[in-house]
């Protein structure tokens, strides 16, 4: 039978008061209960005045050794919140202050997002702790347990989720983690049990918006969209990309094909997906114009296409989807850019705000969406003529 919240609670109360200082990962163990449970009672029972948390130890408040006292002066001050920094008053960035950030490992796009979180986190005066995920299935639970061992207070997360099963195995823990979390670059299924977690994210269905809309713009009817299928970002692109064709009369044929062999949702190890040829793809469908997601493999496919004896932007228009490293090619692409920076330097400042004000306190959950750009460059132009 599952322990009440409120037993477990008093006999953390217990074991703090008799000792002075515990370890939260020993105090985890010896209580039998996860990290996370642990951490979720130990932020309530600070909130509550009735302990106090340091860098990955909790102690009790004052000089209080009666489990559940509320503490006096001590416990008004643990409250407390200043909110330049987000630190509760007493409480330095030092002192149980740092921020855990858990990304993914080889990931450019996101590691923009990453140095914008950290310039505002800096700039706020926190402590920040880094921690990379490799690609594997599951490889977020360790690194968030890990920060949350370590004594982080709050957490930015960029989960893989390679697949939409995979994003659904994580929604249960991650709801549970008991600091205040906020998603970047990540938006759960409606419904979900992250669907209230707050959340910063490019609106992507505008990203391929701009796409489709400056293509049609240049004359194109006939359109194909070579994506990845191994992410969020990669499955809101293709989703949004079948709705916007299919809602724009001026497209007369679409389709969406996988852009590399190893762009679908296994995980590493897996055996490959077949990826079409491009080249041969466009003349079968006369498609004169090409949504490419994400940068390294536009610029990989427009090689290939330049092998076959199709020509960018001659005989086929792209637009890339990412604009890491767009600009680079022997023909720089245009591109989607979602402001990735401004997500990270948004999802800190969201967390700073959520650090200063509780959802318990009043403050409302917020999912925030900024629109990404189209920068134009030399890969896409007007149609000249009738395709045959």
């Amino acid at each position: 039978m599952r322990e009440p919240v409120e037993l477990r609670r008093k006999r953390i109360l217990a074991v703090v008061h008799a000792r002075g200082s515990v370890k939260v990962s020993t105090l985890a163990e010896e209580l039998e209960v996860s990290v996370v449970t642990l951490r979720r009672d130990v932020e309530e029972l600070s909130q509550e005045g009735k302990l106090r948390r340091g860098h990955g130890v909790v102690r009790p408040v004052g000089g209080s050794a009666v489990p559940g006292a509320r503490g006096g002066t001590a416990a008004g001050s643990a409250r407390r919140v200043t909110k330049a920094r987000g630190v509760p008053a007493g409480e330095s960035a030092g002192d149980g202050g740092a921020i855990g950030l858990v990304v993914p490992e080889r990931h450019s796009y996101l590691y923009e997002t990453l140095h914008g979180a950290r310039t505002a986190l800096e700039e706020a005066g926190m402590r920040i702790t880094l921690h990379i995920t490799p690609q594997s299935a599951g490889a977020e639970r360790p690194q968030v347990e890990q920060a949350l061992a370590g004594g982080a207070r709050g957490l930015l997360i960029a989960p893989r989720w390679r697949s939409a099963a995979g994003e659904e195995a994580d929604y249960g823990w991650l709801s549970e983690v008991g600091v205040p979390t906020v998603l970047m670059e990540r938006r759960p299924r409606p419904g979900s049990a992250l669907h209230a977690l707050d959340s910063v994210c490019s609106d992507h269905w505008y990203g391929v918006h701009l796409a489709v809309d400056h293509l049609v713009s240049l004359g194109h009817r006939r359109i194909v969209l070579a994506a990845r299928d191994d992410s969020p970002t990669a499955r809101s692109v293709r989703a949004a990309f079948a709705e916007i064709a299919a809602g724009r009369p001026e497209v007369e044929d679409w389709t969406v094909v996988i852009s590399s062999s190893n762009a679908g949702p296994g995980e590493p190890g897996s055996p490959p997906q077949d990826a079409p040829d491009l080249a041969v793809l466009l003349r079968e469908r006369r498609a004169t114009g090409a949504v490419l997601h994400g940068d390294e493999d536009a610029l990989m496919l427009v090689q290939r296409l330049a092998e076959s004896g199709v020509r960018v932007p001659q005989d086929c228009s792209v637009v890339a989807y990412d604009d890491v490293v767009a600009a680079l090619g022997s023909t720089p692409l245009t591109a989607v850019a979602p402001p990735r920076g401004e997500i990270g330097r948004a999802a800190a400042e969201l967390l700073l705000h959520r650090l200063a004000h509780p959802l318990g306190a009043g403050g409302a959950v917020r999912r925030v969406q900024l629109l990404p750009s189209l920068e134009v460059r030399g890969s896409a132009q007007e149609l000249s003529g009738p395709t045959e």
